[in-house]
């Protein structure tokens, strides 16, 4: 899976569980101040990012994300460490 897969994955979910206007997801945008999530958006993400993904994602680790391309490259780099094994 590439990174575009990921991200229109990940742009799918926030239409759709966040009602949010897709011109607002943009790799650069903000979790917490552009797309304006909060904690417990956060977690709901992260539930939506497991059905797609061979491991869990770590929240701690989440929770360093800032941008929509930190958790690209996040989600990237957990299917590619899942799939070198």
């Amino acid at each position: 899976m590439d990174k575009q897969v990921i991200f229109e994955k990940i742009k799918a979910a926030l239409i759709e569980d966040f009602d949010l206007e897709e011109e607002r997801i943009v790799p650069e945008a903000r979790l917490y101040e552009d797309l304006e999530l909060d904690s417990i958006d956060a977690v709901d993400l992260i539930v939506k990012l497991k059905s797609f993904l061979p491991r869990n994602i770590d929240p701690e680790s989440f929770k360093k994300m800032r941008t929509l391309q930190n958790v690209v490259d996040g989600v990237y780099n957990l299917v590619q460490n899942s799939e070198n094994r």
